[in-house]
């Protein structure tokens, strides 16, 4: 009796053993997977047995969650992929452009992409890189010539062209095309050659321009210095014209004033007579015996009378 009372004791503790060792393994198994932790700046997708879960899972801790999901995380902010393409115009050159494309995965739309395209690598390989050298490609057949390429007006309208396309065609698939920008251009050899010749002769040329502005705007100085001269010298001798038409019209009246009045040089000789007495070195003196006025320069004023 005893003894079965203890092997009953003993039954009873194997089982509560059993659950508790049951337990702790599970516990240790499935313990952390009813909790899931999402990074800043992602977005998680769950899957239960292959089937993809339609409510994505933001950044942040989530318990508790069905420890059989598996998880798959997207990073939704903005990214950026390089490819260098190939591009050929109109004129049958191959012009080969780098290009970047900036995007960002929707979060509301991860589910979709994972369940129709896969991972983020499985997006730039399926989606992105492909279409986007495609675009290049199709964008390029509208340049007339590769060295176009360089032209500014060009590349703006390049850029506007594929960021349209792009945009159009990612925004289906959950994917929003933020900005593409042409990085480096590189022409084919001999265009290349050519280009920089071209901008040669174009430097040469507006150095002609500046040269040739020099010497017109010198020889306007030089037309104006001399219109300037000319202006002067014809006011000068406009001045001269005036000053002898005064001395002329002076002399004119004097004339005149002498011819009526005969005495006024003999009047002038007088006052000469005075000032030569005064003079100490004046000590000859000339007289005409046959003037009535026999002193010096008295008889000046008689052919005038005559």
């Amino acid at each position: 009796m005893v003894c079965n009372q203890f092997i009953k004791i003993m039954n009873k503790q194997s089982f509560s053993l059993t659950i508790l060792i049951t337990i702790v393994a599970v516990v240790f198994l499935f313990g952390t997977r009813f909790y899931v932790s999402i990074p800043a700046g992602h977005v998680g997708v769950a899957t239960l047995f292959g089937e993809v879960q339609s409510n994505p899972f933001k950044a942040g801790l989530h318990f508790p969650i069905n420890p059989l999901y598996q998880f798959t995380n997207y990073d939704i902010r903005e990214r950026k992929y390089d490819i260098e393409g190939k591009v050929p115009s109109q004129d049958q050159l191959t012009t080969e452009i780098n290009v970047t494309i900036k995007y960002r995965i929707n979060s509301k739309d991860a589910p979709q992409i994972l369940k129709e395209i896969g991972t983020l690598d499985d997006v730039i390989r399926v989606l992105i890189a492909p279409k986007l050298n495609s675009v290049l490609r199709e964008q390029g057949k509208s340049i007339k010539q590769a060295e176009d390429f360089f032209q500014e007006q060009t590349q703006a309208t390049l850029q506007l062209g594929m960021l349209e396309d792009m945009s159009a065609y990612l925004q289906e698939r959950g994917i929003t095309t933020v900005e593409i920008l042409l990085r480096e251009i590189e022409l084919p050899d001999f265009i290349q050659v050519a280009v920089a010749e071209k901008k040669q002769r174009e430097q040469e040329v507006e150095k002609q321009k500046a040269e040739l502005e020099r010497f017109r705007t010198e020889q306007q100085q030089v037309v104006a210095e001399a219109q300037a001269q000319l202006e002067a010298a014809t006011l000068e001798a406009e001045q001269r014209k005036l000053l002898a038409d005064a001395q002329a019209y002076e002399i004119e009246k004097l004339n005149t004033a002498i011819g009526q009045n005969p005495a006024f040089i003999q009047l002038q000789a007088l006052e000469a007579l005075k000032d030569i007495s005064k003079n100490d070195s004046s000590k000859i003196y000339f007289i005409n015996g046959e003037s009535k006025n026999p002193l010096p320069l008295m008889h000046m004023g008689e052919a005038l009378t005559k």
